[in-house]
């Protein structure tokens, strides 16, 4: 499959060719964008399996609800200082936490 060049964004074969370069452009932009949080998002995944063995060894709880919801606090206020929806930086975060505790659910179960 041939590599998009800076004026052309990938598609399915339903879209139609954009010509638009300033569009283009912008969709580049979200595309690199969309990268790094996903790049992001497996860095964090790496640091919290390692708090999840930490957890395991120590015989500590999978989740923390105290520091969860320090953490929500801190989020939202980040957030707003961002100009995102504090709300849906919360949901944000929810559901990655979700995730983590099932991760430390499992390290837990496997020890």
């Amino acid at each position: 499959m041939p590599v998009p060049s800076a004026y052309e964004s990938p598609r399915t074969n339903s879209e139609p060719p954009v010509s638009d370069p300033e569009l283009l452009r912008l969709r580049n932009s979200v595309d690199n964008l969309d990268a790094a949080l996903i790049h992001l998002l497996a860095e964090r995944f790496k640091c919290t399996q390692a708090v999840g063995v930490h957890k395991a060894l120590h015989k500590l709880p999978a989740a923390d609800p105290a520091r969860e919801q320090a953490q929500i606090a801190r989020l939202r206020r980040l957030a707003q200082d961002a100009k995102l929806d504090p709300d849906f930086a919360e949901k944000f975060f929810n559901f990655v936490v979700k995730e983590v505790i099932r991760h430390h659910e499992a390290l837990r179960n496997k020890s």
